[in-house]
């Protein structure tokens, strides 16, 4: 646990871990079981429902399921990472292999590079001098993609973009790691579509850009102004009071601070440790606190929240 906690949160903490719900982890053993479920009921019954009801409960459903592949690889429900990785491996949400998430985003977790290019492999900021080497056309996409729209609109195709660029120089290196994971998520992508194609009223295409998509550009919704660049790290962390569709859909992971904090802290846990300490949370976050995600859209759908460019690097 991080240094700075007193001993009465260390108490609080170490009692939501040894209470039957810590213990059990059953609320994502549950929610695992659900999506499992939920996702080949939906599509054998899409014929009946209807393509775009299906669609519109698909969107959702793979929102979800990006949060809970969150959960496994920070460790829950079982500290095995190998069966959380097989629990996790299967690519309903198509673009991100459950491997590359993972070693990205533990990378990630490194709080001293959080918001840094070429450090931080999350970081939607540039440098100064790939900022200088954008075209018009480029920094006019990262000026969008620091407004809620521009986010919800252009997110996803910048964020494949610099996936296809970096994986497919890996892939050129020879770099056998990503030759393997990227055979294993073709084969396991393949089984995927031949079902929806089989036996749902969609197309693959329409699963693909329809579903997928729109899901990868709700779930950047909660990463639109996760972080910020400061001097301080642990200032660099939002903390956002949204309202009980996103949490539920981002599983708590709006309350962003708690969760760099104390990444083993399960999604079901990070709601109470805040509200106990809440005053506290906020003063170390630096006031880099949000009352929601409709207040960003108010606030900034027609003026970028900050600048595409880190002003440190």
């Amino acid at each position: 646990m991080p240094n700075y906690l007193d001993d009465a949160q260390r108490q609080d903490i170490a009692r939501l871990r040894a209470s039957f719900t810590g213990r059990t982890q059953w609320p994502t053993w549950l929610l695992l079981a659900g999506v499992y479920a939920a996702w080949p009921i939906l599509l054998l019954l899409s014929p009946r429902l209807g393509l775009w009801p299906t669609t519109l409960l698909m969107v959702p459903l793979l929102v979800l399921w990006m949060s809970l592949q969150h959960e496994l690889l920070h460790g829950h429900p079982t500290r095995w990472l190998w069966l959380n990785k097989l629990l996790g491996y299967a690519p309903f949400a198509v673009w991100y292999p459950y491997t590359l998430y993972r070693d990205t985003h533990m990378q990630h977790h490194r709080d001293e590079d959080l918001t840094v290019p070429g450090l931080d492999p999350e970081s939607r900021y540039l440098s100064q001098l790939r900022w200088q080497h954008s075209g018009r056309l480029m920094r006019l996409l990262r000026w969008l993609d620091k407004t809620p729209p521009g986010r919800l609109l252009f997110g996803v195709p910048l964020a494949l973009g610099s996936l296809i660029v970096a994986e497919s120089r890996r892939l050129l290196r020879g770099d056998r790691q990503a030759w393997a994971m990227w055979f294993t998520h073709g084969v396991c992508l393949t089984l995927m579509f031949a079902f929806i194609e089989r036996y749902s009223a969609m197309s693959g295409l329409h699963y693909l850009l329809l579903a997928t998509v729109p899901a990868l550009a709700i779930s950047m919704v909660r990463s639109y102004y996760e972080h910020r660049p400061s001097e301080h790290p642990q200032q660099r962390t939002v903390i956002n009071e949204a309202s009980w569709p996103w949490r539920w859909l981002f599983l708590n992971l709006n309350l962003h601070l708690v969760h760099h904090d104390l990444p083993g802290l399960a999604w079901y846990h990070i709601p109470a440790v805040y509200h106990a300490r809440r005053e506290q949370w906020v003063a170390r976050s630096g006031g880099f606190l949000v009352p929601g995600y409709a207040e960003l859209f108010r606030r900034h759908s027609f003026a970028p929240v900050d600048s595409p460019q880190h002003p440190y690097v």
